[in-house]
């Protein structure tokens, strides 16, 4: 029961930094305890972090997820716009749709080619239009180089992160300070050398991604 009851307070901590407290905007970093440049890696053994990809046609919609995250960012807590960096990246193989034949159709090479392309990521570039929300939360848009099935195009994605003190309540789910991203962008597979005869009609070539991820920096 009190364990519970510690992972339902380490939720209701995520959630309650939702809400904007009227904290100026032109300042671009978090009010936490810690100082200088932490680094936090998103690789859980657990599975618990997400991304999710959906494509919508008039024919189906397919909604695949990924529990295979890896990678590592690091900022200044008090400069986060100008000092944000790293790498999120997922194994092409992880990804599931519900459907046996499908998942294996879409490692295949005519698809993502999974064997060759083992790795899709997303490395930061700039960051720019920093909001913030509250003390520990942040609210801001990357510019930065999408990979997939060989190829690299630079993308915008919206993302929000929120930064978690260490606590009992947040050494539930991992040690260290936590830090937890969400974000949602759009790709275009043919723009990643993806162009299957079915594209456009059981699949889309529009897909829509999200990103439901949480990291520590003890590790």
């Amino acid at each position: 029961m009190k364990t519970s009851i510690k992972v339902i307070s380490l939720s209701i901590l995520f959630a309650v930094a939702m809400f904007p407290q009227g904290l100026p905007s032109g300042q671009a970093g978090f009010d936490v305890k810690a100082s200088g440049v932490q680094t936090f890696s998103f690789k859980d053994a657990k599975g618990r972090n997400q991304t999710t990809f959906t494509s919508i046609t008039a024919l189906d919609e397919v909604d695949g997820t990924s529990n295979e995250v890896d990678g590592k960012i690091s900022f200044d807590v008090k400069n986060v716009a100008a000092t944000l960096k790293g790498e999120i990246s997922i194994a092409t193989a992880s990804i599931h749709t519900g459907i046996t034949m499908r998942d294996k159709d879409l490692r295949a090479p005519k698809w993502l080619d999974a064997e060759q392309f083992p790795k899709i990521s997303f490395t930061i570039k700039k960051v720019t239009g920093v909001k913030k929300l509250a003390a520990n939360k942040l609210e801001l848009n990357l510019l930065g180089i999408f990979y997939l099935h060989g190829i690299k195009n630079e993308i915008p994605i919206s993302a929000t992160l929120t930064y978690l003190d260490e606590s009992p309540v947040t050494e539930t789910r991992e040690p260290g300070d936590l830090l937890g991203v969400t974000a949602k962008f759009q790709i275009m597979l043919s723009k990643f050398g993806v162009k299957n005869m079915v594209l456009g009609s059981r699949v889309a070539d529009k897909i829509d991604i999200g990103v439901n991820i949480v990291g520590t920096n003890k590790f």
